[in-house]
């Protein structure tokens, strides 16, 4: 595992301890400046263009949501080196960055309906934007398959959220940290089907951001489909793994709910098993060959 200037942090086969998550902590002692997410770059410009593309023109069609995420952003600090990490996707892979910020942007809608306790909501700030982190440490080649992966390359891409896990644990110089917790646990489900652990998750937030971020993956343009899902096939989609208990009823229903004009508490939205949608031809996602 390596940082954006590729600094070896940890070495290949190294047993994730207690004691190496203390030793990686330790080392990381020197302080790191920490700036304002927005101001840096280009990134509010950025979010701002990516929220005005349908369909986030339906989610953040009024100024109450656009402004909620935009004076929730404002109050991300992240050290330099992560900054720059997020910054560096925009240049080797734009559908990276922006899964980034609208994975973020899309939590910080639903936990306003989901998070009874604001306190909660901004604590670690939903996370800020750094859950897939720790596809630094992916090859772009595997990022950017548009071919059925190996096992081995399917391998290297989950490898993101431990790595993420690690990444964010050296940044912020805690192994306990939320932000390593939502890196390492995105990718596992209620029923325990998902990795890198393979354990129940029952955390709101994570609910949250793991909602998101499998909304905005089926909803984007991939190198692994020749079309992205639309709005409604996505949402059927999303729908039937909650139903099926791999992901959060209510983060499921608040999503709905944000998808509709009239912004109806998300306890008004009822999951319907009916799919009318088809997804994608020529879709390799989860699909792998022989090596």
């Amino acid at each position: 595992m390596f940082t954006v200037d590729r600094k070896e942090i940890v070495p290949a086969g190294t047993r994730l301890s207690k004691q190496t998550l203390s030793d990686l902590v330790k080392e990381s002692a020197v302080a790191e400046d920490s700036y304002p997410l927005l101001t840096y770059a280009r990134v509010e410009k950025d979010l701002h263009d990516f929220i005005t593309q349908p369909p986030y023109t339906i989610i953040f069609h009024n100024q109450k949501a656009k402004n909620l995420v935009f004076k929730t952003m404002a109050k991300v600090l992240l050290p330099l080196p992560l900054l720059e990490s997020l910054y560096h996707f925009r240049k080797v892979d734009f559908y990276t960055y922006r899964h980034f910020l609208l994975v973020y942007a899309l939590s910080t809608l639903l936990a306003e309906q989901l998070v009874s306790k604001k306190t909660d909501m901004s604590k670690e700030v939903i996370a800020g934007p750094t859950h897939d982190i720790g596809k630094l440490c992916v090859p772009l080649s595997v990022l950017k398959e548009e071919s059925p992966l190996t096992e081995r390359e399917l391998g290297s891409l989950r490898h993101h959220t431990l790595a993420g896990y690690i990444l964010l644990s050296y940044y912020f110089k805690d192994a306990g940290h939320f932000t390593a917790i939502v890196a390492r646990d995105h990718h596992e489900r209620k029923d325990g089907s998902g990795y890198p652990r393979g354990i129940k998750i029952n955390n709101p937030i994570v609910d949250i951001i793991m909602v998101s971020d499998i909304y905005d993956a089926l909803i984007s343009r991939r190198p692994y489909r020749s079309e992205s899902y639309d709005n409604r096939t996505a949402l059927e989609e999303i729908t039937n793994q909650a139903n099926s208990g791999k992901i959060s009823k209510d983060a499921v229903q608040a999503l709905i709910a944000v998808n509709r004009t009239s912004r109806p508490h998300y306890t008004e939205c009822t999951l319907s098993d009916e799919r009318r949608g088809s997804e994608p031809a020529d879709n390799v996602y989860g699909v792998t060959v022989s090596e």
